[in-house]
C-alpha cells in the first residue's frame, strides 16, 4: 500500500488518508467495545488498530513500532488515538525513533491493557468477552461513550451529561424490571 501510495497524486494521496482516517474513526467511535487481540507484529498502522481498541490484549512476544518514520512519513492519521492512550513524552520518543518496542512497554505506557502467554492468549481474550457479557447492552455503550467524551468537556459540561446519563440508564432499567425484563 505504501509504494503504491507513491504513484499517486497529492490529492488521491488525500483522499486515501481521509478513508483511513475515517475507518480509525469509525473503529474507535464504534458503540460497542472492541477488543485487540495481538498475536505478532503491529506495526505503523497496525498500533494504529490497537490504539482505537478499548481493550487491548497482546501475546507476550508480540512487537510494536512506529515504523512511519523509517520510510519518510509521520503516523500522522493514528496520532490522535495514540497520544490519548500513550501521551505526548512516549509519541515524542517513539514516533521520531521509530524503535521497536516489547509488549511489556507496550503495556508499561498504556498501549496494551495485559500481556500474556502466547498459549493464554485465547482464553484471555475469551475471559474479556466473557466478562462484556455479563454487563448490560446500553450501560456498555454509555460507559464507552463516557470514556470518549467527559474528559473533553467542561466541568459543567460534564456536570449534565454524566447526571443525564446515569438518569436516563436508570430509568431504562426500571422499565425493564417493571415490564419483567
Amino acid at each position: 500500500m505504501m509504494r503504491e501510495a507513491t504513484t499517486l497524486t497529492a490529492e488521491q494521496n488525500l483522499a486515501e488518508a481521509l478513508r483511513i482516517a475515517d475507518l480509525f474513526q469509525a473503529i474507535n467511535t464504534f458503540p460497542c467495545p472492541v477488543i485487540a487481540r495481538v498475536n505478532g507484529a503491529a506495526i505503523g498502522g497496525g498500533i494504529g488498530l490497537v490504539a482505537v481498541c478499548d481493550i487491548a490484549i497482546a501475546v507476550e512476544t508480540a512487537r510494536f513500532a512506529f515504523s512511519e518514520v523509517k520510510l519518510g512519513i509521520a503516523p500522522a492519521v493514528i496520532s490522535p488515538y495514540v497520544l490519548r492512550k500513550i501521551g505526548e513524552s512516549y509519541a515524542r520518543v517513539l514516533f521520531t525513533t521509530g524503535e521497536r518496542f516489547s509488549a511489556t512497554r507496550a503495556h508499561a505506557i498504556g498501549l496494551v491493557h495485559a500481556v500474556v502467554p502466547p498459549d493464554m492468549l485465547d482464553d484471555a481474550v475469551g475471559k474479556a468477552v466473557q466478562e462484556l457479557l455479563t454487563s448490560a447492552p446500553q450501560a456498555l455503550r454509555a460507559c464507552k461513550r463516557l470514556a470518549l467524551t467527559v474528559g473533553q468537556m467542561s466541568h459543567e459540561d460534564a456536570r449534565h451529561y454524566t447526571a443525564e446519563t446515569l438518569a436516563q440508564l436508570r430509568f431504562q432499567s426500571l422499565n425493564r424490571v417493571e415490564k419483567g425484563h
